[in-house]
Parts: C-alpha cells; sequence; structure tokens
C-alpha cells in the first residue's frame, strides 16, 4: 500500500448518495496507504468533490452516454498530468464503458478490478432470476417486461402489490395497474429498457458487501441489516451481524458468477417463512461501504491491494453490532473550486482550487 494514488468515479452525496466519497474515506482509514486520492466527477456540483479532506485533486470525465472513446480520451490526459495507479468505478451505468477500457488502461499503469461484460450481463435484473435458480439460491417471482401492455398478465401473475424496477435504479410499489404504467415510463423514460416485474416480499431487508478477487473467489464480505430506509428505499442506518446462512448464501453468489471486483448482494428475509430471499445484485461498493472500515474488515482498501496483485488472505472476520447512521452537512468553499470544475474540468487542493 506504499504510495498507491487511486481516482474513484460517484462523487455526489444527496438523499441518495453515490459510493465513491465511502471508498475515499474508507481507504483513507488505512494506516498503511499513501498516496493521493483523485476524484473523477460527472457533475461540477457533485457534492463531494468540495470536501477538503477528501480528494487530493478532482478532474470532470465525460458522462457515460459519450463512450468509451471520450472516456478514454479524459483518462489519458489525466493520466498524464497526475498519474495514478488504481481506478475505482463505483457507478453502475458507467462499468461497461470501464470494462470495455481495460485493456486499454492497463499500459497505461491503471489496473482495475471488474469483471468482464458477460459475467456483469448476468447478474442483471432481468437474468437475475434464472442464475438464483441455477444456483439453487431462494428468489421472487421476477417477469422481463418489456412494454406496458404486458403489466396486467405480470400483475395477474405476481398479485397486489408487486414492484416495478428499473435495470439500473429506482423501484415502485404498486398497487393497481394504473400505479404500475405510471412507475413503468417513469422508470424507463430514465433508465431504459427493460423493466422487471417482482412480486412484492416483506421483510427485513440485509445487505451484504463483498469483495471477489482476480479469480472469481470471495475475498472479503460485511453483512449489514438496514435500520433505518429512505423513501427511496435506500439504508440511512445499518448494524453489522454475523450469519453464516446470509454469508455462505454470498459465497455461492460471487463464485457462482466468478466474480470479480466489489458487489452489493441484497437479501430480504420473508415474514412469512423466515428464509433469505436474494433480491437484487449491484455490481460496485455499496454507499455504506465505509462501515467495512469501521467494523474491522475493509474492502476498499482490500481492493487496492488485489487490483495492484498483492495477495490478500480471505477473510470474513469483522465487529457484528457496529452501526452506521448517515447525515447531511453543509461544505463551505472559494468560488475558486466551482470555477476551476466548470471552466478547466480539474481542482488542486494544492494551489486552493486553481490548477
Amino acid at each position: 500500500m506504499d504510495k498507491i494514488s487511486f481516482a474513484v468515479t460517484g462523487m455526489n452525496a444527496t438523499d441518495n448518495p453515490a459510493p465513491g466519497i465511502a471508498v475515499i474515506r474508507a481507504i483513507r482509514e488505512d494506516k498503511n496507504w499513501q498516496g493521493k486520492a483523485i476524484g473523477l466527477a460527472y457533475d461540477a456540483l457533485d457534492t463531494g468533490v468540495y470536501d477538503p479532506l477528501l480528494c487530493d485533486r478532482v478532474f470532470m470525465i465525460p458522462y457515460a452516454a459519450e463512450g468509451e472513446k471520450a472516456l478514454l480520451a479524459r483518462l489519458q490526459y489525466i493520466q498524464e498530468v497526475e498519474p495514478f495507479e488504481v481506478l475505482v468505478p463505483t457507478l453502475d451505468a458507467e462499468l461497461v464503458n470501464f470494462i470495455r477500457l481495460r485493456h486499454e488502461l492497463e499500459p497505461m499503469g491503471i489496473r482495475m478490478l471488474v469483471p468482464t461484460e458477460e459475467v456483469l450481463a448476468m447478474r442483471s435484473k432481468a437474468k437475475l432470476g434464472e442464475f438464483a435458480r441455477d444456483n439453487d439460491i431462494p428468489f421472487p417471482l421476477s417477469l422481463s417486461v418489456l412494454t406496458p401492455e404486458m403489466l396486467p398478465d405480470a400483475m395477474n401473475q405476481l398479485g397486489v402489490p408487486f414492484v416495478v424496477k428499473g435495470c439500473y435504479y429506482e423501484a415502485a410499489i404498486c398497487h393497481t395497474i394504473e400505479q404500475a404504467r405510471a412507475a413503468y415510463f417513469s422508470i424507463a423514460n430514465r433508465w431504459g429498457l427493460p423493466i422487471v416485474a417482482q412480486a412484492y416480499m416483506p421483510g427485513e431487508e440485509y445487505d451484504i458487501c463483498a469483495l471477489g478477487d482476480a479469480d472469481g473467489k470471495l475475498n472479503g464480505a460485511v453483512a449489514m441489516r438496514k435500520l433505518r430506509l429512505t423513501d427511496k428505499g435506500k439504508a440511512w442506518a445499518g448494524i453489522t451481524i454475523q450469519d453464516e446462512e446470509l454469508l455462505e448464501l454470498s459465497r455461492r453468489v460471487v463464485e457462482g458468477l466468478s466474480w470479480t471486483g466489489p458487489m452489493e448482494i441484497e437479501f430480504i428475509r420473508s415474514a412469512r417463512d423466515h428464509r433469505f430471499y436474494l433480491f437484487e445484485i449491484n455490481p460496485r461498493f455499496p454507499a455504506w461501504c465505509y462501515l467495512t472500515a469501521g467494523c474491522g474488515l475493509n474492502l476498499p482498501a482490500r481492493y487496492l491491494r488485489l487490483a495492484m496483485g498483492a495477495k490478500v488472505a480471505p477473510s470474513l472476520k469483522y465487529t457484528a453490532g457496529t452501526v452506521f447512521v448517515r447525515h447531511a452537512t453543509d461544505v463551505i468553499c472559494s468560488l475558486d473550486i466551482l470555477e476551476g470544475l466548470t471552466t478547466r474540468g480539474e481542482i488542486s487542493r494544492e494551489t486552493g482550487g486553481r490548477k
């Protein structure tokens, strides 16, 4: 970990925060780490870039919709002016671009832990039910919905209420076909198709932050029970737990996919039969991953070591009963910071915001 500089995407922190800030905080917690933390922002008002304790330098990067060529050109420039060794993508929608650039980035000295594009597709919401069945993992009934005309049949099969989910983000619990149609168009307009209709399953929600190594084996995992949710269903407070069944299911997910890199695995413990049901897999660190540093199994720091090719022994040892509670705060800064991001696309803390 001696003098490893790294770059992280996902620098926004709203009521639905991106994971980048938590990743940086976790790595900075590692006493063996030295180097620089570089924030990669999509918007000049991404809140994390304004915290002077987070990033040594910040660069704007093109939105994922602009494609991998635009991203590669920007990363080539960044690597010339502020070299770094490890890149941590943290957003679902950007991951395909980074995967496709992996072999372009390695000769530049930039390493990542990411799955292949084929493996990424296997955990998509549309295909997750098939994967769960093949690996004997309990999963609620789910249907792929490609047109709004398919919704009435989905409702008949799933019952009410049922859940309408986007291919990347967002979900809505629907009690009527009118609610389902409204959710379908709202989510599809933002995130595209397919839409997934899923049986509603009441129960307690659990999250696992897991990390797969370069061979697709589980290197570490931390399980958390959600204590408080936002209106979007995001964890605002949680507590670490040790549950052998939950961690074994997580191992089967990671190794069944041969997954490389971080992932968030969501389970629901059904109020009906008290079994754990796989609910969703997100292909990156969760926004609460700073909790892994707090409970003694720092998974973002392990990511850096694994990406650099170091031998890191697998571990599931961490302190149960460690609580996180998220809170919002205001960051005050000079106009130089905003001007640097909007006019030059970069800032440096060493020069007070100027290049």
